[in-house]
């Protein structure tokens, strides 16, 4: 009888990362058609460049301090009901910014445009941020501890072809309504199916299977209990590394599309096939970071990445053409793949299970002050810095460049794998993965792709 009802349960489990899986394909919908063209939106709608830097730095405040809410929403509320509730919430809110386009169309009301997408930005940032922690929790109960890396290298890599695929056709969309002196109706297009796309995640929500999950009073921690033992355990000086080098890393990622969109000049087709390059070539890699980490740990992963994720600002700024710009955002997409799958599962192998959905929104909290910290930071350089030698914002490059490679050389050492894993006494070593299982042929990643369809069957 047991092992009946422990068979049922596994049944149950796969037919919930089926589910997952089909989740994510529609969630990239609403990030193709939407999130991704939030900033391109604040420009078109003559959003100031510290403006454009503030919406990174508002959604690295607000989405932790959401986090930290949903994670106490767990205590109460089944996981699956704070998901379906936030998500329909956060799809209403394309509907407001459709009706942005429009005010702006018809040209009212236009200075305060860009004050009110800063508003409604925030909202979405808060419906999307306070379901993580349950989301998170959810998958680390239907997903196997082992397989964790492949799986998700799977996923990611399924959700990545199609955001791919929709982002770019979405740019060309943009280029061919800005051509016709329709730019805000192709806005319009693009948050409406933003906002469809959401929907359907919610409706595919309502039939994912919930394990159950029983909190004691002793499984719920404080966030000031978790701040004081930062610095006292391996998870704690994590949080630590990846808060500053979220600081780092956002003091010049929000200023990417003002470069590419102001000062080069680039079509939106232009300007996302260069982004997506990058995501391009993290479907290439994905899989191949995932079966690295399962065999010789996501520390091996945190560390080869970390080596590469400093030079990406210094490679912007050496050259103009868009050709070359493929090159930076390629490299910062095979390295970023890696950085942040080992950041999930090293999170996963240090938290015990009860307490997941605490420890990811505190988590999220300390390295979101980074975020805003370093956005913010960014916002006022490209306001105030004025030299004679470069432009501001190459400027701003270079010191993002510098401030990541110094937390990398003093953060990274602070941080032990506890996972046990191969050991790697010679770079050679990675030769003995086997490749065909963890880096398919693209001819294998296609027909992986391809075979999507058993995800929609119900």
């Amino acid at each position: 009888m047991v092992a009946k009802d422990s068979c049922k349960i596994e049944e149950l489990k796969k037919k919930a990362r089926d589910h997952t899986v089909k989740e994510g394909i529609f969630a990239s919908v609403k990030n193709s058609f939407g999130s991704y063209y939030i900033s391109p939106f604040a420009v078109a709608i003559n959003a100031s460049s510290s403006l454009v830097a503030l919406l990174t730095s508002i959604s690295g405040l607000l989405g932790p301090l959401s986090q930290v809410f949903g994670s106490k929403l767990i205590t109460k509320h089944s996981r699956k009901k704070i998901i379906l509730k936030s998500v329909f919430l956060e799809s209403l809110v394309w509907l407001p910014l459709i009706l942005i386009c429009f005010l702006y169309y018809k040209n009212i009301l236009v200075q305060m445009l860009p004050l009110l997408l800063l508003l409604l930005f925030s909202f979405y940032t808060i419906f999307f941020n306070v379901s993580h922690p349950a989301w998170f929790s959810w998958m680390g109960d239907i997903v196997d501890e082992n397989k964790r890396g492949k799986w998700f290298s799977k996923r990611n890599l399924i959700i990545g072809f199609f955001s791919v695929i929709l982002t770019i056709s979405a740019a060309f969309l943009l280029d061919y309504f800005k051509s016709k002196g329709l730019t805000m109706l192709g806005f319009g297009l693009l948050f409406l199916l933003a906002f469809l796309g959401r929907l359907t995640c919610w409706r595919i929500f309502r039939n994912v299977y919930e394990p159950k999950i029983k909190l004691k009073k002793a499984d719920c921690i404080s966030f000031w209990d978790f701040l004081v033992n930062t610095p006292k355990n391996n998870l704690g000086r994590f949080t630590i590394f990846r808060s500053f080098f979220a600081f780092a890393t956002y003091i010049t990622t929000p200023l990417v599309v003002i470069y590419l969109l102001r000062n080069l000049g680039f079509s939106y087709a232009t300007y996302m096939i260069i982004i997506f390059s990058g995501t391009v070539f993290s479907l290439l890699f994905i899989e191949l970071w995932g079966e690295i980490a399962d065999n010789y740990g996501n520390y091996t992963v945190l560390c080869i990445t970390s080596i590469i994720l400093p030079i990406v600002p210094i490679l912007w700024i050496l050259n103009k053409s868009p050709l070359y710009l493929v090159i930076p955002s390629a490299v910062s997409g095979i390295a970023w793949a890696g950085f942040l799958l080992a950041s999930s599962n090293f999170i996963y192998d240090n938290t015990e299970a009860q307490k997941r959905g605490f420890v990811i929104s505190y988590f999220n909290m300390i390295s979101g002050a980074g975020i805003f910290l370093g956005a913010g930071l960014g916002a006022i350089l490209i306001k105030f810095v004025n030299t004679s030698l470069v432009e501001p914002i190459i400027a701003i490059f270079i010191i993002g460049a510098l401030a990541r490679m110094l937390v990398v050389y003093f953060g990274l050492s602070q941080v032990n794998e506890i996972k046990k894993t191969r050991k790697i006494h010679s770079p050679k070593e990675f030769t003995d993965i086997d490749l065909k299982e963890a880096r398919p042929t693209i001819m294998e990643e296609a027909h992986e792709i391809m075979s999507i369809k058993k995800y929609f069957k119900e």
